[in-house]
């Protein structure tokens, strides 16, 4: 028994996953764009994320409209946290208190239900940097965010080579584009 770990990381040209003063999605939503997330997240999967996003996803499906908003509600959710008690007030959701890294390592070999990671920058820089990560899904936005931009996930991670293996342009300009991440072997280079 094994399954795939597939982080799920929204960025801005220059790799910040939010910034301060713009909206959300850089205000470049799109049919094409919701609609996968709607594909994505109908999709059986364990959903994991560090106790920030989780915060926040908790408060966004309460108080916005987004039409994948219920599956996500529905999924089961696995939530990384020293500081949040149960019940975390969101549906099929636990908490664990143990290391990520270890935690997932050992998911991965008894659990065949695949698991997807959404946002929690610190969350999946470790495990990027474990070799845990399958699958990194990047939807790249058509926004520089320069000086305003927040949250990089790869910036000062661990050094990747990725092999592309899916590439989409929805709306006609966001780019999803899909790796498969191995770490870099320094010695070998």
């Amino acid at each position: 028994m094994s399954t795939t770990f597939t982080v799920d990381f929204f960025c801005s040209v220059d790799g910040y996953g939010s910034a301060e003063g713009w909206p959300g999605y850089w205000g470049k939503e799109g049919p094409e764009v919701v609609e996968d997330r709607v594909r994505t997240f109908a999709q059986d999967q364990v959903l994991v994320l560090g106790a920030t996003t989780f915060r926040a996803f908790r408060q966004f499906v309460v108080e916005y409209d987004e039409p994948y908003y219920e599956s996500l509600n529905q999924l089961p959710k696995i939530v990384f946290s020293s500081t949040l008690e149960e019940p975390l007030g969101w549906r099929n959701s636990t908490v664990l208190k143990e290391d990520a890294v270890t935690a997932i390592e050992r998911l991965k070999r008894t659990t065949d239900v695949p698991m997807r990671s959404h946002g929690s920058i610190s969350l999946n820089r470790a495990l990027l940097a474990a070799g845990l990560v399958d699958r990194l899904e990047i939807m790249m936005f058509p926004a520089v965010t320069g000086h305003a931009g927040r949250a990089a996930l790869l910036h000062g991670g661990a050094e990747l080579d990725l092999e592309l293996v899916e590439s989409t342009v929805l709306d006609g300009r966001t780019q999803k584009l899909v790796y498969i991440p191995h770490l870099r072997n320094r010695a070998g280079q």
